[in-house]
Order: C-alpha cells, then structure tokens, then sequence
C-alpha cells in the first residue's frame, strides 16, 4: 500500500476493521489517547508505528509521517515531505 499523507488515514484504516476502545486496548492506551489523536488529526510517531505494526504495515513510513504531522511549517518541513512523497 502507498504511503498516505496523513495518520489519520491509519486511523481511519483500523477503525474500519473494529472500534476505537477495541484498539486501545489492543495497542495498550487510554481510550482518551485516541480521541485526543482523533481530535488533533493526527497521531504520534510511537501510536502511529504500533498501530501500523497491528494493521502489518510497514510502521517506518508511517512514524516518518506522524513526525512530519507535528513540526510546525518551514522550508526543513517542506523539503523532507518532497523527500519521502508526502508533498
């Protein structure tokens, strides 16, 4: 599967396959982490690489997009999302 530019597609991904409380448990979180994620749009690098690993998805390129989530706009940001094909 191509990478997608946003954890919250790998969100989406295993909430298609069973719930939100279900998940937490299975990744070892407080429901409330995964709401917060939810809310935020986007998930941390460990959630998203553990949450990917479930899915058996290679968890780098995911943890390399839930980092690039987080950094606040700059030509650094924008010049690793052309590197890994994220923008």
């Amino acid at each position: 599967m191509p990478i997608a530019r946003s954890t919250m597609v790998l969100l989406s991904l295993a909430l298609a396959s069973d719930g939100l409380v279900s998940w937490a448990r299975r990744l070892g979180l407080s429901e409330q982490a995964l709401r917060t994620a939810r809310s935020r749009g986007r998930l941390s690098p460990a959630i998203a690489g553990a949450l990917a690993l479930e899915l058996q998805h290679d968890p780098g390129p995911w943890m390399v997009v839930a980092a690039l989530e987080t950094e606040r706009q700059s030509a650094c940001k924008e010049r690793m999302q052309k590197h890994f094909g994220l923008g």
